[in-house]
């Protein structure tokens, strides 16, 4: 299999249809799955997954799970545990992202980032723009800006830049053979564990066509995991000491400057809360 699509959802009736048929239009001169896992949605999402699933034997394969995977707290960790055994599962040499409410506007999409990854074998990672709308109808805007890096590294990552949306990754499938760092288990972002375990591995590449959509809405994890919740900003400070370790301190030089901004910000909560 060349390339599987990951598709973690969780309550995302309104989106999953225009998911997956996104990403059912792929044009293609490769084989590829979709990989898809609900985790116990409350709504109809698992139905509309089943008739998918029905519909498209032996290109879809659904967990329909029956219970949450959790874990249940913190809640800067939901759906942790579905995206791992997503991940996992998924046998492709390439693997695409795209959660529930995202979705892919270009048939030539998957095409063009294996058509990168193959003739660049010392990259890990291809991402390109996305459009981003927003659900109480503030202007849409693309992901990137017009002076975003064609290359990256580790480095960029590091320095607490977060340059690409989760829909529009395609990354070297390592983790079919390796495990999860140990810190992974306890980073509450759970997409900035993976990319920089995926960086550590090549280069990151870019490529600018605007080829999907990244909805922000009320239920978004992205409100969860803000610079505004200081349980979130504990967490990521304390991912990046545990990385320095794991990177062997190569990069100490760059993480220390970026927990010096992390304790900036946690100070300032300490003293509005001495304030009040």
């Amino acid at each position: 299999m060349k390339v599987s699509v990951c598709v973690p959802t969780y309550n995302h009736e309104q989106y999953i249809t225009q998911m997956l048929d996104g990403a059912l239009m792929q044009q293609t001169d490769f084989d590829f799955e979709i990989v898809i896992g609900d985790d116990a949605s409350t709504d109809s999402s698992p139905i509309i997954i089943q008739e998918y699933s029905d519909k498209y034997p032996g290109k879809i394969r659904a967990f329909l799970h029956k219970e949450n995977l959790g874990p249940k707290e913190p809640r800067e960790f939901a759906g942790r545990n579905n995206v791992l055994q997503l991940l996992k599962a998924c046998k492709g040499e390439y693997v695409a992202m795209c959660e529930g409410d995202d979705y892919w506007t270009d048939p030539l999409k998957l095409q063009k980032q294996v058509n990168f990854l193959d003739s660049h074998p010392d990259f890990s990672v291809c991402h390109h723009n996305m459009l981003v709308t927003y659900e109480d109808g503030s202007p849409s805007h693309t992901f990137n800006k017009p002076d975003q890096k064609a290359v990256s590294t580790i480095q960029d990552i590091l320095e607490d830049n977060w340059f690409f949306a989760t829909a529009s990754w395609m990354y070297r499938n390592h983790f079919l053979t390796l495990d999860f760092a140990g810190w992974h288990a306890t980073a509450a972002a759970g997409d900035w564990a993976i990319m920089i375990q995926l960086a550590a591995k090549g280069k990151i590449g870019y490529l600018s066509d605007v080829m999907g959509v990244y909805r922000k809405h009320s239920a978004g994890l992205s409100n969860v995991h803000a610079n505004t919740n200081q349980k979130f900003l504990v967490n990521r400070r304390a991912m990046f000491e545990n990385v320095d370790q794991w990177l062997e301190y190569k990069y100490h030089n760059t993480i220390e400057k970026t927990i010096a901004r992390y304790d900036e910000r946690l100070a300032a909560f300490e003293k509005i809360g001495s304030s009040n």
